[in-house]
């Protein structure tokens, strides 16, 4: 069966719990960076859906009437636990608010619903609108996004991951409405070959480290520890056995380990060396 999220224990390698309810295939899960029993996952079924692994109950819909019209192909949790983004094969970015009202109360609401002591089921928040919306960065499928501060860092087949911000450049991001159309490119970190799709970058957890692989087995490093994202230095990182695409890349925390997936079934792992 498609559109499960499976849980697996590590240790003893079983699966732990699955929760059923996405209409198709899930192309990409994130733990929330401040409640690591919260999950959100992005599906084919065009939804996002945010999950209470520790009570088993669906918190969140994200998705219908102004959601995605295609995949929803990745997404991702600012390091506030306050905002998600979300890409896909509709050529979008959306935005969605972990932080209001209704969505804290069905999160609190999460923890202490217990199905043996009621006959009604959770009250899941269906959010059909996001608050803000784009069709103006890519051209085509966007398939890998992440925020970076208050900005955030997309791709498509184009051969560059864009560095932009919802909003004028001088807008505060509260301040951004659903309403509003204007987006800020700062910056646009360019590769080459690798004009293909569902090719996924990374960035480490205190966000200085940028890596991207293309379709010949080369990975392209960024420092992006620095004021203007136009002076980052990127090194290639490629070796005489490594000619697959880099379909995935990993950072570790400290942004010193690199793991590099490729569609040949090689696993690859760099390590930063200061000398």
């Amino acid at each position: 069966m498609k559109g499960i999220v499976r849980l697996i224990n590590p240790a003893s390698c079983t699966n732990i719990k699955n929760y059923v309810g996405h209409g198709s295939s899930i192309n990409e899960l994130k733990w929330h960076p401040k409640d690591s029993n919260l999950l959100l996952s992005a599906s084919k079924d065009h939804c996002l859906r945010l999950w209470n692994t520790k009570t088993d109950q669906l918190v969140a819909i994200f998705g219908g009437v102004e959601g995605h019209r295609d995949e929803v192909l990745s997404t991702d949790i600012d390091l506030t636990g306050s905002r998600i983004i979300s890409c896909g094969m509709d050529h979008s970015l959306k935005v969605w608010r972990l932080d209001t009202d209704g969505l804290r109360t069905a999160m609190q609401d999460s923890y202490t619903y217990n199905p043996s002591k009621t006959d009604r089921a959770f009250k899941t928040v269906h959010q059909h609108f996001p608050d803000f919306s784009t069709r103006e960065i890519h051209r085509n499928y966007v398939d890998c996004v992440r925020w970076l501060g208050n900005f955030v860092l997309s791709k498509s087949c184009d051969n560059r991951i864009v560095c932009w911000k919802p909003g004028r450049l001088d807008q505060p991001l509260d301040a951004v409405r659903r309403t509003d159309n204007n987006v800020s490119v700062l910056h646009r970190f360019e590769y080459n070959q690798c004009d293909i799709w569902y090719m996924r970058f990374s960035i480490d957890l205190w966000q200085k480290v940028l890596a991207m692989g293309n379709q010949y087995g080369k990975t392209f490093v960024w420092d992006i520890d620095i004021d203007d994202p136009a002076n980052a230095r990127c090194t290639i990182l490629k070796h005489n056995k490594c000619v697959s695409a880099v379909r995935q890349t990993s950072l570790s925390k400290n942004g010193k380990t690199l793991i590099c997936v490729c569609d040949d079934s090689t696993v690859w792992r760099w390590e930063k060396v200061t000398r």
